[in-house]
C-alpha cells in the first residue's frame, strides 16, 4: 500500500489516464470487430441473393406460380449454407421455408418493409426462442414485378461467442498493459519522492535550529536548485548568527573596556587625596572614554535609522576639499602618535562641490582616514587624493601603506559587524554605515587591498551641475541657508537633491 502523499498521486494519475486509454481503446476495438463480422455476413447473404436473383431472372423458367415445383425451385436456386432461406410474398406472409417451418402469422422484421420498398433489408435481434439472428431480405422480380422477398435468416450465436472471447482476450491484455504501467508508475513515483522526502526531512531538521544539516545527493533540474537553495539558506543563516555572536561579543567588550576605567577613576577620585595633576589624569580619562561610549552608541544609532530607512540627511553644497581638510585636522593627532604622515593632494583644476551633508560625508572619511590610521604601521603614509573621474563625479581615494586586507576578506568587510581582527576593536559597523551613507548620495564606495601592501579606498559622488556659480569659499556659508531634509526611504534622488541645493 503506497502512503498519502505526492507518490500516491503520480500513481494515481498514471493509473487513471492509462485506464481511460486502454478503456478508450477496448471500446472502440470491440465495436470495430463487432462491426466487421456483422458487415461481413451481411454482405455475404445479400451479395449471394443479388447474384442468385440475376441468375434466376435469365435462367429459370418457370410458367405459373401453380406450378408445384414453383417454390421448390425458388429455394433450390438461392439455398445458401449455414443460413435459413424463406420466400415472401409482399405482406410478409412465408410461402416457402428451406426449414419447411410454417409461421402462423407474417413477418413484420424491419427488414421486410425495406426489401417491399426494393432495397435490401436488414435486422438483428432475438428470435422468439431467445437466438441472436441477422436477417437480410432482397426483392425477388417475378416478370418485373416485385412479387416475392428472398429472405435469409442465419445464427449470430458462433459469431457472438468468438467475439465475446476477443473482446475478453483484449481485456486480460489491456489489464496486464495496466498492471505493467502501474509497476512503472511506482518506480517513477519513488525516484521523483524519494530525493523530496529526503529534502524534506533535512528541511524539518533546519526548521528545528540544526543548521549544520545539509542536503546530499546529486539531484537535478527543480530539485537540484530547491537543495542547493536550502544548503545555501542554512551557510548563510550559520554565517549570520556567528557575525551576530561576534557582534555580541565586540561590542560587549566595546562597553565593558571604557566602563571599567570610569568606575575605576570615580571611584579613585572619590576617595580624595590626590593632587591636582592625578586629578586631571583621572577627568581626562573620564571623558576620554565617555566620549568613546556616546562615538560606540551614536553609530549604533546610525546603524539602526540606515536599517529602518529613517536616516535624515540635511542637504547643502559641500566643498571636498574643504571637507577633507577638517577630516585631516580631526585626525592629525593620533596620526602624529604613530609618525604617519597625512597628505592632501588636490588633482581637480576646479573647486570639487557635491550636494549632500557635510556632516555626514565628514562621518565616512572621517571613519576611512581613521581606519587606515589604525592599520597603518609607524612611519608610513596616508594620502588622500581629490580629481574628477569624469564631467559629472568626483573621486576622493583614501590611499594607504598598512597592514592591507586579504582576498578572503576583502569580500566582506563593508558587510555589518564584519572584523577581520576582534582584537584591535570596534563593532564592525564603521564601513557598512559608510557605503550606505555615500548610497544615500548617489555614490559608489570602492576598496581595493593588498596583503601587506596597503589599501585604496575609492568614494564617488555626483557634482554639482552649476559649479561655476558657486565660489569655493561660499559653500560652508550656504549650506544653513539651501539646506533640506532627505530621508532614506526617499531614496535621495538626484534630481531632488538638485532642486533643494
Amino acid at each position: 500500500m503506497i502512503k498519502k502523499g505526492i507518490g500516491r498521486q503520480i500513481v494515481l494519475h498514471y493509473f487513471i489516464v492509462v485506464f481511460v486509454t486502454l478503456f478508450m481503446v477496448e471500446v472502440i476495438f470491440a465495436f470495430a470487430l463487432r462491426t466487421y463480422y456483422y458487415q461481413t455476413i451481411e454482405n455475404h447473404m445479400s451479395n449471394h441473393a443479388t447474384r442468385t436473383t440475376d441468375y434466376f431472372q435469365r435462367f429459370v423458367k418457370l410458367y405459373a406460380e401453380r406450378d408445384p415445383d414453383y417454390f421448390t425451385e425458388i429455394l433450390r436456386t438461392f439455398e445458401l449454407d449455414n443460413t435459413e432461406l424463406m420466400v415472401l410474398n409482399r405482406k410478409g406472409e412465408v410461402k416457402a421455408s428451406s426449414t419447411q417451418f410454417q409461421a402462423d402469422k407474417p413477418i413484420q422484421t424491419s427488414d421486410v418493409p425495406q426489401a417491399v420498398a426494393g432495397g435490401v433489408g436488414k435486422w438483428v435481434g432475438r428470435q422468439a426462442t431467445g437466438e441472436w439472428v441477422m436477417a437480410v431480405s432482397t426483392p425477388l422480380q417475378v416478370r418485373g414485378e416485385n412479387r416475392y422477398i428472398v429472405r435469409y435468416v442465419t445464427s449470430l450465436e458462433d459469431v457472438n461467442a468468438k467475439l465475446m472471447n476477443m473482446t475478453l482476450l483484449s481485456v486480460g491484455v489491456g489489464s496486464a498493459v495496466l498492471a505493467l504501467v502501474t509497476l512503472f508508475s511506482i518506480g517513477l513515483a519513488n525516484s521523483i519522492v524519494k530525493p523530496i522526502n529526503n529534502i524534506r526531512a533535512v528541511s524539518a531538521q533546519m526548521a528545528k535550529g540544526k543548521f549544520d544539516a545539509r542536503i546530499k545527493g546529486n539531484y537535478k533540474y527543480e530539485l537540484g536548485e530547491l537543495a542547493a537553495t536550502l544548503n545555501y539558506m542554512a551557510e548563510e543563516i550559520v554565517r549570520s548568527n556567528q557575525i551576530k555572536d561576534d557582534f555580541i561579543s565586540s561590542i560587549s567588550h566595546e562597553l565593558r573596556t571604557p566602563l571599567t576605567g570610569i568606575k575605576g577613576w570615580s571611584e579613585t577620585l572619590t576617595s580624595g587625596g590626590f593632587d591636582p595633576e592625578e586629578t586631571k589624569i583621572g577627568m581626562q580619562i573620564i571623558s576620554k572614554e565617555t566620549e568613546r561610549l556616546i562615538g560606540l552608541v551614536e553609530e549604533m544609532l546610525d546603524f539602526s535609522k540606515l536599517q529602518q530607512n529613517e536616516m535624515k540627511l540635511v542637504i547643502g553644497k559641500v566643498n571636498l576639499k574643504e571637507l577633507l581638510q577638517e577630516t585631516m585636522l580631526n585626525v592629525w593627532a593620533k596620526a602624529e602618535q604613530k609618525q604617519i604622515q597625512l597628505k592632501l593632494d588636490d588633482r581637480a583644476e576646479r573647486p570639487v562641490i557635491v550636494v549632500g551633508d557635510g556632516n555626514r560625508l565628514k562621518q565616512v572619511f572621517l571613519n576611512l582616514v581613521d581606519n587606515a590610521v589604525k592599520f597603518s604601521n609607524e612611519n608610513s603614509w596616508i594620502h588622500l587624493v581629490i580629481t574628477l573621474k569624469d564631467s559629472s563625479t568626483a573621486l576622493v581615494q583614501v590611499i594607504d601603506s598598512g597592514i592591507g586586507i586579504s582576498e578572503e576578506h576583502l569580500g566582506k568587510v563593508s558587510d555589518r559587524f564584519f572584523q577581520v581582527n576582534h582584537n584591535r576593536g570596534g563593532t564592525g559597523l564603521g564601513l557598512a554605515i559608510s557605503k550606505q551613507i555615500v548610497e544615500l548620495h548617489k555614490g559608489e564606495m570602492q576598496i581595493h587591498s593588498e596583503l601587506g601592501a596597503g589599501t585604496t579606498v575609492s568614494v564617488t559622488l555626483p557634482l554639482l551641475e552649476m559649479v561655476g556659480e558657486a565660489g569655493s569659499g561660499a559653500e560652508g556659508a550656504e549650506t544653513a541657508e539651501t539646506s533640506g531634509l532627505l530621508t532614506g526611504n526617499e531614496q535621495m534622488g538626484q534630481d531632488g537633491m538638485n532642486e533643494d541645493a
